[in-house]
């Protein structure tokens, strides 16, 4: 750009001088021209007063050329012509060889007008000359034409000789102001490309301000303003930036998906949750189209429905089968200043603890109400009975009492770890905290259940080394958890099974495992093995006398442990829990 802007700014300056020299000398020709003409012409006029005052007498034709003669020592040729035009004498020629010279211009403005002059080429001596003629009366005799001719030639080389002169002082002009002209075509040239470099530098994000010249001109100015305007787009640039950072940042850190869909339903922006969301690499999901990664219809009509109504659409989703997840999802467009949709927010909220948690109150209400209405219509009916006449029949009346006892006490246990649970959610649990060693939880546990599989042949076999590191917890509670874990094994696993307790310290915890041969849990339903009152067999555990709290209560006392329980489970093929809690010291 340099070199095209420096050739064309250079080449104008030269073709401008070169049309104003050129100009110059063809006017300065033209004035040479026309003066020379006027100076020869005065000569003449000065030579025709000379000749008028000594005028030769014309009846001696030898006086005559002898006049004529005297008359060209000044450098003129001197004619004398009749009024018809004969040549009565020459300077230069024999008259009687000339052709009539009536014709000539200059003898026909003379003998109409008095004098007449012409610039013409002259064929009796072949040459350009300047003609002045006069008319001249003499004494006696018919009237005469006096011409005086001057050679051309010698006006010609005085203008040529000028005119070298003039060529010289234009070419000497042409070379300085040309070169002058390049000089300040290549210093405008390199400033023009230093603008053009900072508006580079600018749109590719570097705000260094241009040097500023020493000057006043229009460049300095435009300099200057170019350097505000950087200062002022850098200023808006930086806080654009941090403004977008600052959105995305908090884009990025909500616990919700955002989506930013454009109105060809394409996405512009989405956080990592909405790519979770969806099932796709957070690195695929800008600028493709929502229908190529979304495979839930539901989602897609949303945002179109949002883009046709231009108003906020609201539905719900299923995402995946296995573990299924549920969101709330929210369309609103995006309104541009002219009232057009510029896009789409779509806002997906994961909601699926909060429909989790929803199921389980109706299934808490459903079971509490189911748990608490058997035994007291079993009290009540054999209450009326009793009423009814009962009491006097001994036997009867004793068993029914024994009934009435038996669904109290499992009221009571409802009610316990109804109690029990409510207070562990609430965290209000209270829990004296020692150093506890694993066989003094294990030991009574497994005594107890020894008694409880004594005729049920199933065999249990305990694996706890010793030298364990201790735990800091409360005894009676990680007794009550391990418990209710065998009981569970008892009673899910059939005759002839096997229940297998296991203890075992790994990275700074230790890890109780109870393993059996019982029925398994499916895999959809390990999930919810630790809600309250769910039961994977419900007659087996309701004729057990089971509440279907144990596990719900036994999850929150290792939490509050700072434990955690886990499940490994096939059906058929039995169960294993692992209770995982923190270490203390070596005993």
């Amino acid at each position: 750009m340099q070199t095209r802007f420096f050739w064309k700014l250079g080449l104008t300056y030269l073709l401008l001088l070169c049309a104003v020299l050129l100009a110059l000398d063809i006017h300065a020709a033209g004035v040479l021209h026309d003066d020379y003409l006027r100076a020869g012409f005065e000569q003449l006029e000065a030579l025709m007063r000379l000749a008028e005052s000594r005028p030769p007498r014309l009846e001696d034709v030898a006086e005559v050329r002898a006049w004529a003669a005297w008359m060209a020592r000044s450098g003129a040729r001197v004619t004398v012509i009749a009024f018809d035009g004969r040549v009565l004498a020459d300077s230069a020629h024999d008259p009687a060889t000339m052709e009539n010279h009536a014709t000539r211009p200059e003898i026909q403005q003379a003998v109409t007008t008095g004098k007449g002059r012409s610039v013409r080429h002259s064929e009796t001596v072949n040459q350009d000359m300047l003609y002045l003629a006069a008319r001249h009366q003499p004494s006696e005799g018919p009237p005469l034409v006096l011409r005086l001719a001057s050679p051309l030639s010698r006006i010609e080389e005085a203008q040529a000789a000028i005119r070298r002169r003039l060529l010289a002082t234009s070419l000497v002009m042409l070379l300085l102001a040309g070169g002058a002209s390049l000089l300040f075509s290549r210093a405008f040239s390199q400033r023009v490309e230093r603008l053009k470099q900072f508006s580079r530098r600018v749109a590719i994000g570097d705000f260094r301000p241009l040097r500023i010249e020493p000057g006043g001109d229009e460049l300095t100015e435009l300099a200057r303003a170019l350097n505000e305007t950087a200062v002022r787009l850098d200023q808006t640039i930086r806080s654009l930036v941090e403004e977008r950072n600052r959105s995305a940042a908090i884009l990025r850190s909500m616990v919700e998906g955002v989506a930013v869909i454009s109105p060809d339903q394409r996405i512009v922006f989405c956080n990592e949750v909405f790519c979770r969301a969806i099932g796709v690499q957070e690195g695929l999901c800008v600028n493709r189209p929502l229908l190529e990664l979304v495979r839930q219809s539901d989602l897609v009509a949303a945002v179109q429905q949002a883009f046709a109504r231009g108003e906020s659409v609201s539905t719900e989703i299923q995402v995946g089968t296995v573990n299924p997840r549920i969101f709330g999802v929210n369309a609103t467009p995006v309104r541009a200043a002219g009232d057009d949709l510029h896009g789409a927010v779509l806002v997906l909220h994961d909601i699926t603890q909060l429909r989790r948690l929803e199921r389980a109150r109706r299934d808490f209400v459903a079971n509490v109400s189911h748990e608490l209405k058997t035994p007291l219509t079993a009290i009540q009916g054999f209450a009326e009975t009793l009423l009814g006449g009962a009491l006097e029949d001994a036997e009867n009346g004793r068993r029914f009492l024994e009934i009435i006892r038996n669904h109290a006490a499992r009221l009571g246990r409802v009610t316990d770890d109804l109690l029990k649970l409510s207070q562990a959610e609430a965290g209000k649990l209270e829990l004296e905290f020692r150093a506890v060693t694993v066989e003094e939880v294990i030991e009574t546990c497994v005594e107890t259940t020894r008694l409880k599989i004594a005729d049920k042949d199933i065999a249990l076999t305990v694996d706890c080394p010793p030298g364990l590191p201790c735990v800091m917890g409360d005894t009676r509670r990680l007794q009550e958890v391990l418990q209710n874990l065998l009981d569970n094994a008892v009673q899910y696993t059939p005759p002839g099974g096997r229940i297998a307790v296991q203890a075992t310290a790994g990275d700074r915890q230790i890890a109780i495992t109870v393993a059996d041969t019982g029925i398994g849990i499916p895999k959809a339903e390990q999930e919810r093995i630790f809600e309250r009152f769910y039961r994977v067999d419900a007659a087996r555990s309701r004729e057990a006398g089971g509440t279907g709290l144990g596990l719900s209560i036994a999850r929150h006392l290792v939490e509050a442990h700072g434990g955690r329980i886990e499940i490994e489970s096939d059906v058929g093929r039995g169960s294993t829990f692992k209770v995982v809690l923190p270490a203390g010291r070596f005993h």
